[in-house]
């Protein structure tokens, strides 16, 4: 028994030591992987933004993963991870990740817990089993909880793009360049997208609000077609800076009627925890007598 933990003790620790050197190691992504990553379809193989595959080791589990998987990714949780500019296979790494993590943990505490206590070695397989489909899920659950802050966030990047947009037109720049200035000052997620549908506009050769409209689509944001149809006016000759204003104006003023309205709500759900510490006093109070009158 003893030399049993032991060597499930040295184990762990080479495997720790292990892990650690492999984590600090450099990769060097394969050719063939790269390429094939490049010449993947945009909307098909990629949520976010387009990874090669041989970008890192977890990128290609994850993509392998994605590949294998019996379960698909929804159509709300593509729209998340293209809002958060994150791929599939980053998403499915942590999913591999977190179902390692899941089996690994419980499992080695389990088998080591039946070997002091004699269990049978059917329990550290049935532990490890409902670990790792736990840990497999814990990405889902984590995206779905941070998608309404991750929503308001890239409603407020979106407005910040909007006024950067009208400083540019103020500042005597065409629409596409506006556009593009814009877009080129912030490294968030939302930036980064409009960054390369504006790129891939330049490269088509074509006018960048189809692309924006596309976008829009995909990220289930409105208000970035709106941009692009207010925009689309220069073409016409019209005036772009007291549009944008009254529209940017009209935007944060719903933003902020939205965050009024949830933080209502929020104020509206503590109410029942102030009301239970009164509860809990009157039935302080009320218990002795109610019980001097039964037993009376």
């Amino acid at each position: 028994m003893t030399f049993a933990i032991v060597l499930l003790t040295g184990i762990l620790l080479a495997g720790g030591v292990l892990a650690l050197v492999t984590a600090f190691l450099p990769v060097t992504p394969h050719l063939a992987d790269t390429l094939n990553g490049l010449n993947e379809p945009w909307p098909e193989h990629a949520a976010g933004r387009p990874t090669a595959a041989g970008a890192s080791r977890s990128d290609r589990l994850g993509g392998w993963l994605h590949r294998h998987s019996p379960l698909p990714l929804t159509a709300r949780q593509r729209q998340n991870l293209r809002i958060q500019d994150r791929s599939v296979a980053e998403f499915y790494g942590d999913k591999a990740a977190m179902a390692i993590v899941g089996a690994l943990c419980p499992g080695l505490v389990a088998a080591a817990w039946s070997l002091v206590t004699g269990w049978s070695p059917a329990v550290p397989g049935l532990v490890t089993l409902v670990g790792a489909t736990i840990g497999y899920f814990v990405p889902d659950l984590t995206l779905r909880r941070q998608a309404g802050s991750v929503r308001s966030d890239a409603s407020e990047a979106l407005l910040t793009f909007i006024d950067l947009v009208t400083l540019e037109r103020m500042a005597n720049a065409s629409a596409t360049q506006a556009l593009h200035n814009a877009a080129n000052l912030s490294d968030v997620a939302l930036f980064a997208q409009i960054r390369a549908a504006l790129e891939r506009a330049r490269l088509e050769q074509r006018a960048p609000y189809p692309e924006l409209r596309r976008l829009a689509t995909q990220l289930n944001l409105p208000e970035l077609t709106d941009v692009a149809d207010t925009m689309q006016l220069d073409e016409s000759g019209a005036a772009l800076s007291g549009a944008l204003r009254a529209r940017l104006r009209e935007l944060r003023d719903a933003h902020f009627t939205q965050a009024q309205t949830e933080a209502s709500a929020v104020s509206e759900g503590m109410t029942i925890y102030m009301t239970v510490p009164a509860l809990i006093f009157g039935l302080i109070f009320m218990v002795p007598p109610l019980l001097r009158i039964v037993t009376g």
